[in-house]
């Protein structure tokens, strides 16, 4: 059996590689094992110079790690750059802060020393997805690293030449022997993974349907995990937004990664009274973006990682109009020769309960845009969802805006003024159908150690 890499914008196929037997599976389970039994040992000093290494190594490769993200999933060139430059800052931030986090905390109590200690778990699995290749992998390695843990990569099927090259970054930077190995495996060998006594936890970035299996898989061996999962994220236009910001920020976040992403906006609750003005500007926006080869300077846009997807997602659009919604931008597949997997930027209004675009994630360059009566009105809307990774609201009144983040909107990260991001200082993951857990800040280095009280009488 083989994993084949595919050109979005041609389709062609791009290099296949030979999945990993069941023998070779376990001889690197084992093989990351037996290299933690060692990495567990080594000093937070000897860990930072490492991280700091491979940081300076992601740096060196970054015109060529951008390059296969754009061969492989489509990602543009100018975006896959500031990827690799978010992976190296987040090498460097937990190189620099790994050892105070999980520095011994002292507790008073009737012994004559109590303490709080963070102990590293093991082999830790990491299944990612494919929008963010680099990204979502160094978001879970730093951290786990820097805690002592090792850890084994199954990357979505579609991106096996940027999960072979993150491997090879561990090795060029100098980490020792197997801490952290790429599993060249589909979707029906995860299990056979989870069930291994050897791996302790697993951390999931990818649809909910993919963490509810996860999950059930590791709950039924008792083991950690961590789920970051989908999202419908609601971004509130209120009636004394700053427009133009407004406007402008949505489209942005709409089209980062050309929709796909988890916390890119989905759903604009846009106040009745400015919605006509809004809907208008935010058209602006989203036509000055330039759609065409990832590889092509100015590019803005490139296709979408896969056909298939492309096409559920105009399935999704095409069920909306059916069902009263309308397409004021967009909605159709190019034809233009050899543009295999490309999607137009698509805006849909009219948005009432019931239609996909009200409950369900689409994935890709597709507004939605659904009318408040007002601001209660509007965080109503906003929190009537299944999921909870993402929130903004727009408003010239920063304090109604700090409380409806604060206490009214129903979601892990929730933003002011601005679009949602993950910031390798800051806490990030989801509630609800959006899943659990946190990646990144001191909370995400805590998610996969041992938590251990030490009581001395």
């Amino acid at each position: 059996m083989h994993i084949q890499s595919v050109n979005p914008v041609n389709g062609k196929i791009i290099k296949s590689y030979k999945e990993d037997t069941e023998a070779k599976l376990s001889r690197k389970i084992e093989q990351t094992h037996k290299a933690w039994l060692g990495w567990r040992e080594s000093s937070f000093s000897e860990r930072t110079a490492l991280m700091n290494r491979l940081a300076a190594q992601l740096t060196l490769a970054r015109e060529h790690l951008a390059g296969l993200m754009a061969v492989e999933m489509g990602k543009p060139l100018k975006d896959g750059l500031a990827e690799i430059d978010k992976c190296a800052s987040v090498c460097t931030y937990y190189a620099k802060n790994a050892s105070n986090f999980l520095s011994d905390q002292l507790v008073k109590t009737e012994a004559t020393k109590s303490y709080v200690s963070f102990q590293p778990l093991g082999v830790v699995l990491a299944v990612m997805p494919w929008n963010f290749p680099f990204w979502q992998v160094f978001r879970f390695l730093a951290p786990a690293l820097m805690a002592g843990n090792c850890g084994l990569l199954k990357h979505a099927s579609n991106v096996p030449g940027c999960a072979v090259a993150i491997e090879q970054l561990i090795k060029d930077a100098g980490f020792p022997a197997h801490v952290f190995q790429t599993l060249m495996i589909g979707s029906t060998a995860v299990a056979a993974v989870i069930e291994h006594p050897m791996v302790k936890a697993v951390t999931l970035t990818g649809s909910t349907e993919a963490g509810k299996k996860v999950a059930a898989q590791a709950g039924r061996m008792l083991k950690k995990t961590v789920l970051e999962l989908g999202g419908s994220d609601p971004y509130l236009v209120l009636e004394d937004a700053d427009l133009e910001l407004a406007a402008s920020t949505c489209a942005s976040s709409r089209l980062i990664n050309n929709g796909q992403s988890c916390i890119a906006a989905k759903r604009f609750i846009v106040d009745k009274k400015i919605e006509r003005e809004f809907t208008g500007l935010f058209i602006e926006k989203i036509k000055q973006r330039k759609t065409g080869d990832p590889f092509e300077t100015g590019t803005d846009l490139g296709p979408m990682a896969r056909a298939d997807l492309r096409d559920e997602l105009h399935q999704q659009v095409l069920k909306n109009i059916e069902m009263g919604a309308k397409c004021i931008l967009g909605g159709r597949i190019p034809t233009i020769k050899g543009k295999h997997a490309y999607y137009e930027p698509t805006v849909l209004t009219g948005i009432k309960k019931g239609m996909p675009a009200y409950s369900e994630e689409l994935f890709g360059p597709v507004a939605s845009i659904l009318t408040a009566r007002n601001t209660a009105h509007a965080v109503s809307l906003a929190n009537d969802t299944s999921f909870g990774l993402g929130a903004a609201v727009f408003t010239r009144n920063e304090q109604l805006g700090e409380d409806i983040a604060q206490t009214q909107l129903q979601a892990g990260s929730c933003f002011v003024n601005s679009l949602v991001k993950s910031d390798p200082r800051l806490p990030f993951g989801g509630i609800n159908q959006s899943g659990y857990g946190r990646e990144l800040g001191m909370f995400g280095i805590h998610e996969f150690v041992n938590i251990k009280t030490v009581y001395i009488q």
